[in-house]
Order: structure tokens, then C-alpha cells, then sequence
């Protein structure tokens, strides 16, 4: 291994058979060859090579600045963890985590090792499922009530936004009653609960007004049975969505701040 080189590490594993030797079949950042590194106690981590010119503290700054680089580093990153994930029970670093070599690895893995082996026995079995409810007035819009027929332009104009702010305001409410019965359900079905904020702009585009955004660990048995529940929530409800996404690895328990 190159002086110039550094060890990008992304997911810890612990005594797991699918960790062994290179198996993941993804390329790593900037097209790394992903190996295993071993601790003295029984964890392994997943790391690439990576130049020291672009990754050593003092570089690493601006890159993360460059949304097209952060992209292609995360992608990458989220690639080889996901990979890995489907294999064995992997706790997701985070973004560019990098060490100056395999030693420094070795270590952190032995340092660390109270902290990560219970984080993963948590893990051990579960996925990440997020649920996501949305709020859509326009999608709840019935036929417009008809104006009376003597109604000035400047009055059926009020009552039009008047009825636009009620069906807002029922519709709003609605999701929110939605999104509290939906953490009710989901945690009677997780071992944990994230709560994230919710996402807004192009996050949400199409989808109306993301009210509720939530992260719940759930056994791998009980993910079909999860998202039927939750899905059936609001089919009744005009402009009200519930959205179930994942599986995916367990990146919003990996820092042990789930409650």
C-alpha cells in the first residue's frame, strides 16, 4: 500500500461468514477495490484505498462542498454497504470515514469494539423501513360547490378561497392524525424508532407536503406484514398518502441515537 494512499471504511461487521475475504461485488469510491481488514476481537471492517491528496483532512473539506462529487461519493458509499448488507448484518459508517492506514483500522475496530458489537447484535436480523405520510389538498378537491347564480366575480372569488383554505386546513389536519396513528402502528411492529425531519423540495416533488418522516427497525420476519399495515392506513382518506420505502440497511441506527 502507497504512503499516498488512506483506508475509506464503510460498514463494520462482526464474526459474520459473508464478511470474509473480498465479497463485495461493487467497486468502491473512486473505483476502489473493496477488502476486509480485521480488529483483534472478532470485528472487520469493509474498506477501499483511497488518494491521500483528495481525502486527508485537509482535503476532504471542499469535496464534500461539491454536490456533483458528494453525490458520486455517497453513491459509492451506499453502494458497497447496501452490497455487504445483503449478506451479512453490517453497521453503515459514516460518509467519508477515513483512517491512514490498515493499522489505524485495526485499532479503531478493537477501541471501538464494546460500542459496535452491541450496536450489531441490535441490528442482527432487522432492516431499515422508512414510512413517510404526505399531505395533497388538491388531491382531496371534490367538485367545486356551484356559485349562486347572482354572485358578483369579487364574491365567488372569497368563497372559492375560503373553501380552498377549509379543504387545506381538514386536509392538513387529516395527515397529521394520520402520521400519529401511523407511529402508534409502526412501533407496535419495530424494536426502534428514528424520527428525521421532513423532506421538502425536490424530496417530495409530486407527492404533496411530506408531514411525516420516520425511520423504524424491523425484523426481517415482520417487514411484509409492516408494510401492509401501514400502506392500508390512509386509502380512505382523500389527500392523504402513507409511503413505506425501503428495506435498506440500518443507516438511521448505525450511531445508536434511535428512541
Amino acid at each position: 500500500m502507497s504512503e499516498a494512499e488512506m483506508q475509506y471504511v464503510y460498514a463494520v461487521g462482526l464474526g459474520d461468514p459473508g464478511l470474509d475475504g473480498t465479497t463485495v461485488p461493487v467497486t468502491g469510491v473512486d473505483g476502489g477495490t473493496v477488502r476486509t481488514v480485521g480488529g483483534g476481537r472478532g470485528l472487520t471492517a469493509l474498506v477501499s484505498a483511497v488518494p491521500a491528496d483528495r481525502f486527508a483532512e485537509e482535503h476532504l473539506a471542499p469535496q464534500l462542498e461539491d454536490l456533483e462529487r458528494l453525490e458520486a461519493i455517497a453513491r459509492a458509499h451506499h453502494a458497497v454497504v447496501d452490497a455487504a448488507f445483503a449478506t451479512a448484518t453490517v453497521l453503515p459508517m459514516r460518509l467519508a470515514t477515513v483512517y491512514r492506514d490498515q493499522a489505524r483500522v485495526a485499532a479503531m475496530l478493537d477501541e471501538q469494539h464494546p460500542h459496535f458489537e452491541e450496536l450489531l447484535r441490535t441490528l442482527d436480523g432487522h432492516v431499515e423501513l422508512g414510512v413517510k405520510v404526505y399531505a395533497e389538498p388538491r388531491a382531496a378537491a371534490a367538485a367545486p360547490e356551484p356559485e349562486p347564480a347572482n354572485a358578483s366575480p369579487g364574491r365567488a372569488y372569497l368563497q372559492r378561497r375560503r373553501a380552498e383554505r377549509r379543504l387545506a386546513q381538514d386536509t392538513y389536519g387529516a395527515a397529521r392524525d394520520t402520521a400519529e396513528r401511523a407511529a402508534g402502528l409502526a412501533s407496535s411492529l419495530a424494536s426502534a424508532r428514528a424520527v428525521h425531519r421532513p423532506q421538502q423540495g425536490e424530496w417530495s416533488a409530486g407527492r404533496g407536503e411530506n408531514v411525516a418522516n420516520e425511520a423504524y427497525l424491523v425484523p426481517r420476519s415482520d417487514v411484509e406484514r409492516f408494510r401492509t399495515e401501514l400502506g392500508a392506513l390512509a386509502l380512505d382518506t382523500p389527500g392523504v398518502t402513507v409511503e413505506v420505502t425501503g428495506p435498506w440497511a440500518p443507516y438511521s441506527f448505525a450511531g445508536g441515537g434511535a428512541r
